[in-house]
């Protein structure tokens, strides 16, 4: 039963270093070990940009066919301006009005392994010329990628150029002036066939929700209905990054719906999938659509009570050579009388994953936030953790306290798995006579064991349960300590600077790796020579794995390991009692058989 229970114990322990593992390859961009390959994604040849998949809007494509024909139309320039706030730089094209390139001005990229050789450097004497950290970019139409977000009208007989058309810049402000809150930038199409629309796009200081207002005027001597359609658009390249400012386990299109979420990876639409999941002739008063990336997430939101339907697909049309998905809402804009107009607004949030951000735009926003699996666990850890910060102030020490919380909470599940395991140490000489006395005799051998169990009152299992209570937290809350955009350039003290990145001196997991390794010396010794060294080679393996992980997480492992060694001291002190005076397990000799 002993070697029963330790063999649990390692089973336990080796499949929570595979899980994380598997985290850490998934966090880096590779494919999971635990789920299957997706299937190839072939790249399709490009075709006209007013086609239209599953009745989708044309995709902004660097192809012609739709500047043509709005050239047909009217002669526009296509021309792109440049829009920058306190928070964000954006780029937007007179080409359906589309915004095509934001950078969040408070973020930058990090390649935290040039960041530490740099350190490294830096502490010998040798100084790099740093160049400037390149700011965290949302939208991107560059060849490294394509990602936008797209509006425009459907359902006009004769009028496509309003579906995506060039269109006239009609404003003059650039830059958020000093003192100014708002910043407006209008659009107008040529008038085609009497109907013109006009699109305002409104940026806020210290905002990453950009306001999109349409106005859709009806010159025209008959009265028109069109629908007012936004999507994101996106290929299905991984933007690329240094350690841990990378992928995290999804990235592609979700959509909000009668209180589901659904997220509809890249792989599941080249299958069709989504055809099962959302039905685009399907009605609702409610929802959103989002395109979801690590730490950061593009959304279209309509105002509440206002009628939509959704649509998940792919366009056969390849930009740089890339197939293109897209999430897209469809409203109606109703019937515009001649002479009238109607107006439609819009949020696009286009920024980090923070759920204070989030959840005041829409029901249920926070939710593009990938919490994985363990959902169910790391939202009511992450919700503690931020009310443990309001009160703080620091996200490091958040993590400390929360480790506190943690231990009191389960304080006497480890205090009965920690009298346990300092019983086993205690009777586990005797054991070890056994093994030898009985080498030749296992029968008997199992017999005297449990014998010496039931006198002592030792659970050989009393270790293994705590563990595989608690080992669903860790792990919940390492997606939590790696999924939140909250910790991105959150320091704690000193030399820490990120919460996201690892430790740039290994600091933190030198002290991991000590204190783990302390934490097994207060343990029973297997009688295994096998198993005892693997005992040893465990904390080892699991500190290297943990070695590139970030601070933040690091930081909760070092702060639980001390913890754990002061409850095992004490608890092992109060069984054992000083070391002059005799144990409390009983030292009733062995009976020669």
């Amino acid at each position: 039963m002993n070697e029963f229970r330790r063999t649990l114990l390692l089973v336990v322990l080796m499949m929570s270093l595979l899980m994380l593992f598997d985290k850490w390859r998934v966090y880096h961009g590779e494919s999971s070990l635990l789920a299957p390959h997706p299937a190839a994604r072939a790249v399709v040849a490009p075709q006209a940009a007013s086609a239209v998949v599953n009745n989708a809007p044309p995709v902004a494509a660097a192809a012609t066919a739709a500047s043509d024909a709005a050239s047909a139309v009217v002669a526009l320039p296509i021309e792109d301006v440049t829009i920058q706030t306190d928070v964000v730089k954006a780029k937007l094209t007179t080409l359906g009005a589309d915004l095509i390139d934001l950078d969040l001005l408070k973020y930058q990229d990090v390649d935290n392994h040039s960041e530490i050789w740099r350190q490294i450097k830096g502490l010998v004497g040798i100084h790099d010329v740093v160049p400037p950290k390149a700011d965290v970019k949302v939208f991107d139409t560059s060849d490294s990628q394509f990602y936008a977000a797209q509006t425009g009208l459907t359902g006009l007989v004769g009028r496509d150029a309003l579906k995506h058309g060039v269109m006239r810049l009609a404003s003059t402000e650039r830059t958020l002036a000093d003192g100014k809150n708002e910043l407006a930038v209008r659009f107008e199409s040529p008038e085609i066939d009497g109907v013109q629309l006009v699109k305002t796009y409104t940026f806020h200081r210290g905002s990453y929700a950009i306001d999109v207002t349409h106005q859709v005027v009806n010159h025209s001597g008959a009265p028109i209905a069109p629908d007012l359609y936004l999507q994101l658009v996106r290929d299905g390249r991984v933007p690329p990054g240094g350690y841990f400012s990378g992928p995290s386990s999804y990235t592609g299109p979700s959509v909000y719906t009668e209180g589901s979420f659904h997220k509809i990876s890249f792989s599941d639409i080249d299958k069709g999938k989504e055809k099962g999941v959302i039905d685009p002739k399907a009605t609702s008063q409610n929802g959103w659509i989002a395109m979801i990336q690590h730490y950061f997430s593009s959304a279209w939101i309509l105002p509440p009570d206002t009628a939509r339907s959704y649509s998940v697909g792919r366009y056969d049309a390849g930009i740089h050579g890339q197939t293109t998905y897209f999430t897209a809402l469809y409203t109606p804009v109703g019937t515009i009388a001649p002479g009238a107009s109607q107006t439609l607004k819009a949020t696009l949030f286009a920024g980090p994953q923070e759920e204070q951000l989030l959840a005041p735009l829409a029901p249920n926003l926070e939710q593009v936030k990938d919490y994985g699996l363990l959902k169910i666990i790391a939202q009511p850890l992450f919700w503690l953790l931020s009310k443990i910060h309001l009160v703080i102030g620091n996200w490091g020490w958040s993590i400390v306290a929360l480790v506190f919380l943690l231990k009191i909470a389960f304080y006497g599940l480890n205090a009965n798995a920690y009298r346990s395991m300092a019983k086993m140490k205690a009777v586990n000489p005797r054991i070890q006579e056994l093994n030898v006395r009985y080498k030749d005799n296992p029968q008997q051998k199992q017999q005297e064991i449990m014998k010496i169990y039931r006198e002592e009152k030792v659970n050989p299992l009393g270790g293994c349960l705590p563990i595989l209570i608690q080992m669903p937290i860790f792990i919940a809350l390492f997606t939590v300590l790696t999924s939140s955009a909250e910790m991105r350039g959150a320091p704690w003290l000193g030399w820490i600077h990120d919460l996201s990145i690892m430790d740039p001196y290994a600091i933190l997991p030198i002290l991991m790796t000590a204190t783990s390794l302390l934490q097994v010396s207060l343990q029973p010794t297997p009688a295994d020579p096998m198993q005892a060294k693997m005992m040893w080679l465990m904390p080892l393996a699991f500190s290297a794995a943990l070695f590139s992980f970030p601070a933040g997480l690091t930081l909760y492992w070092v702060t639980n390991n001390t913890l754990t060694i002061v409850q095992q001291w004490l608890i092992n002190r109060q069984i054992n009692g000083p070391k002059d005076k005799a144990p409390k397990v009983s030292d009733a000799k062995i009976v020669k058989g």
